[in-house]
C-alpha cells in the first residue's frame, strides 16, 4: 500500500507539470494561474501544494525535470585526453542534435527564454538563470583553461567561454523563436568550427575592436565639406 501511495504521487507531481509545461507554453508564466495548472492536471489546489511550494517552485521543477544537455556538459570528472577544441567541438554539436530532437526540451527552452518576465514574483527565475548561466560559463572556462595549457588560445578562456555561451544560447533561442526555420545542428555545428577554429593561437590573437578607421571611412573623414 505504501509503495501504491508513493507511486500515486509520483504520478500526480508528473501530471502537474506536464499540465504546468502546457499552460506556460500558451499562457507564459505569469499569465498561468496554480489553481489553472491543477484543474488542467485534474487535481486540487491542496494536491498541487502538497508538491510544490509556489509557481517559482513549480517552475523551477519544470526546468530540472528537462534539463538542458548543455548543463551536464563537461563535468570535471571527465578523462583528461578530451580537454581538446575538437572534442569541445564534437560536446556542443551533440548538445545542439540532443535539443532538435528532444520535443519536450524545446519547449521548455521556449518557455525559460520567451514565456517568462522578470518582474515581481518571478524575479526568483532571473537569480535561477543567472546561476544556472554561471555554471556553463564556469565549466566552459574550466575547460578552455585545461585546453590552453597544451594548446595555446587567441583570446582568454575566460572571455571565450562566455561568447561560447552566447553563441550557443543565441543559436537555440533563434532556432525556437523562428519555428525551426533552419537546421539547428548544420548551422549551429559550423558556427561553432568557424568560432573554435579561431579559438587556435596560430590564427592570430585577438585583443579586442580596432580602432584603426578602414580606408574608405578614413578617406571620407578627410573629405571637406561642399
Amino acid at each position: 500500500m505504501v509503495r501504491r501511495s508513493k507511486e500515486d504521487a509520483l504520478a500526480t507531481r508528473e501530471a502537474l507539470l506536464d499540465a504546468a509545461q502546457a499552460e506556460f507554453a500558451v499562457h507564459g508564466v505569469a499569465g498561468t494561474s496554480l489553481e489553472r495548472v491543477a484543474t488542467a492536471a485534474g487535481v486540487t489546489r491542496g494536491a498541487l501544494y502538497w508538491h510544490f511550494r509556489d509557481k517559482n517552485d513549480l517552475f523551477g521543477a519544470l526546468m530540472a525535470r528537462a534539463t538542458l544537455p548543455l548543463e551536464c556538459l563537461f563535468q570535471d570528472d571527465e578523462p583528461q585526453q578530451h580537454w581538446t577544441l575538437d572534442g569541445l567541438r564534437d560536446e556542443l554539436v551533440d548538445g545542439l542534435r540532443h535539443i532538435a530532437k528532444d520535443p519536450r526540451l524545446q519547449q521548455v527552452f521556449m518557455i525559460a527564454t520567451q514565456k517568462v518576465e522578470y518582474v515581481g514574483e518571478q524575479e526568483a527565475l532571473r537569480e535561477r538563470h543567472t546561476a544556472e548561466r554561471a555554471t556553463f560559463v564556469g565549466r566552459i572556462e574550466r575547460l578552455l583553461r585545461r585546453i590552453a595549457a597544451t594548446q595555446p588560445l587567441s583570446l582568454p578562456a575566460s572571455q571565450a567561454a562566455i561568447a561560447l555561451h552566447a553563441l550557443m544560447n543565441g543559436l537555440v533561442y533563434n532556432w525556437t523563436l523562428c519555428g525551426h526555420g533552419f537546421d539547428l545542428v548544420k548551422v549551429g555545428g559550423g558556427a561553432l568550427a568557424a568560432f573554435l577554429a579561431g579559438l587556435r593561437a596560430d590564427a592570430g590573437r585577438v585583443d579586442g575592436p580596432s580602432t584603426r578607421r578602414s580606408a574608405p571611412l578614413a578617406r571620407r573623414a578627410r573629405r571637406p565639406a561642399a
